[in-house]
């Protein structure tokens, strides 16, 4: 099928820039702006980001244009992409498919709660005393009702761009959205190095302590990876499938892992500084975005202001990527079982709110509902979701496109041999070798069966 054809019966991406936008749009999300400075403040600063850095071009890089390479080659859903190379591997696309929607539930759900707090930046967080903040935020998120609404309001955006298209959806609002993003967050960062505690936040942040550099301090930053860049999922071979031929895979990969580890460091520089310069705890975990950076808000001048920057931005990149998550088993829906798009965007988006209504009420009224260890409902999704979905699927996509696929893969990625032919052989070197052993590491530790630390 030529590029002509196949734009015309599946639609595609109009512009180089379009695609890029949009997969940066897909990397950059919850895992940069939320996880990755949690993650960096729990496991020694500047050691973890070093750490990270490495990781993202030993494998972040090489499993991102894997996808890349299988989603243009196939020119079809996840599923179909992968039958390409061999039927045996398309399990990976149907893993994809069958869990997409728990991964647009509770990231829906997260994604609501930055709806609610861009809300109320304006209209009382900044009355939320410091020492309550824990209680205010817990209150809002066991409350069985209003979370379901920021819930449904941004599952309703997620599912309005997807049924719009690929070129007057997702490629359109991804060259709105991304700007916006990047011109937030430059607002913050350049607020950020107007306090006090500037030099002291990006000295701890960026200045590696080796000593704190243990197996389990490599394996977080290696696992930070797929939330940065949204590898794994399948959410990156469906946007590639929509990409002309001509396209240079190895280029336009470097691009969309530069721009996302670039807002994951900023999105560090806005909060640390401000955190060391009004006394908070770096390492505060999961809580910091939503518990401790209100406080910090709330102790700065003008801090109604740049909370409300803040919290948009987080929509905005959760945004970017919830349509990628949701693109997934709509385009499989649309080529297998003949749905139209609206159609397919509504059922999948359908099943992500019912599915977050679980979630939400788990910090609720079904908080009692635990699984093994004690997990709730949302720490059972995002066990599975992290250790186990992710990795899983990033280690048998590097497996089947570096071992079976092969010297397939080299032509594609290499534009059929016409360009970056020795970066073509150093990625599959990495693919072939490196990234299995690296993931299958990174998979183990994740689920426990060897221990790190």
């Amino acid at each position: 099928m030529s590029d002509t054809n196949f734009t015309a019966s599946r639609g595609g991406f109009t512009s180089k820039s379009g695609f890029i936008l949009a997969a940066a749009g897909s990397a950059v999300g919850l895992g940069n702006i939320w996880r990755f400075p949690y993650m960096t403040g729990i496991n020694g600063g500047g050691a973890f980001v070093l750490i990270y850095v490495i990781c993202l071009c030993l494998i972040g890089v090489p499993l991102l244009l894997v996808e890349f390479s299988v989603g243009r080659h196939g020119k079809a859903n996840a599923i179909d992409s992968y039958a390409k190379i061999n039927e045996k591997v398309k399990f990976i696309g149907y893993i994809g498919l069958f869990s997409s929607p728990m991964f647009l539930s509770y990231y829906s759900v997260v994604s609501g709660w930055t709806i609610y707090y861009t809300v109320r930046s304006f209209t009382g967080l900044r009355n939320v005393p410091a020492d309550v903040m824990g209680d205010f935020f817990g209150s809002f998120i066991s409350n069985p009702t209003l979370p379901l609404l920021f819930l449904a309001i941004f599952i309703f955006l997620t599912v309005y761009i997807v049924a719009n298209g690929v070129s007057d959806g997702i490629e359109k609002y991804s060259k709105i959205l991304m700007p916006i993003l990047f011109i937030f967050i430059v607002i913050l960062v350049i607020r950020s190095a107007t306090l006090s505690g500037f030099k002291q936040g990006i000295a701890w942040y960026l200045t590696p302590d080796f000593s704190k550099i243990t197996p389990a301090v490599i394996v977080a930053a290696c696992g930070q990876i797929f939330f940065s860049l949204s590898v794994g999922m399948s959410g990156m071979v469906t946007y590639a499938s929509y990409l002309k031929g001509d396209e240079n895979l190895i280029k336009t990969a470097g691009i969309v892992s530069f721009f996302d580890a670039l807002v994951a460091i900023l999105a560090g520089l806005v909060i640390f500084p401000a955190v060391f310069t009004y006394g908070f705890e770096p390492g505060a975990g999961p809580s910091l975005v939503f518990i401790t950076l209100p406080a910090v808000f709330n102790a700065m001048p003008f801090g109604s202001f740049f909370a409300f920057i803040f919290f948009a931005l987080l929509i905005v990149a959760n945004l970017t990527s919830s349509i990628s998550i949701l693109e997934m088993p709509v385009a499989y829906l649309i080529e297998k079982k003949g749905f139209t798009r609206p159609k397919a965007a509504i059922f999948i988006g359908v099943i992500g709110f019912i599915l977050g209504i679980a979630v939400s009420l788990g910090f609720g009224v079904w908080s009692g509902v635990t699984f093994f260890g004690g997990m709730s409902i949302f720490d059972i999704m995002d066990y599975l979701g992290s250790n186990v979905i992710l990795p899983f699927c990033g280690l048998a996509a590097a497996v089947a496109v570096g071992w079976v696929w092969n010297k397939g893969a080299v032509a594609e990625v290499t534009n059929g041999g016409t360009n970056s032919q020795g970066l073509g052989r150093i990625w599959i070197g990495l693919v072939r070798y490196l990234v299995p052993i690296l993931m299958a590491i990174i998979f183990m530790g994740q689920i426990g069966i060897i221990k790190l630390g």
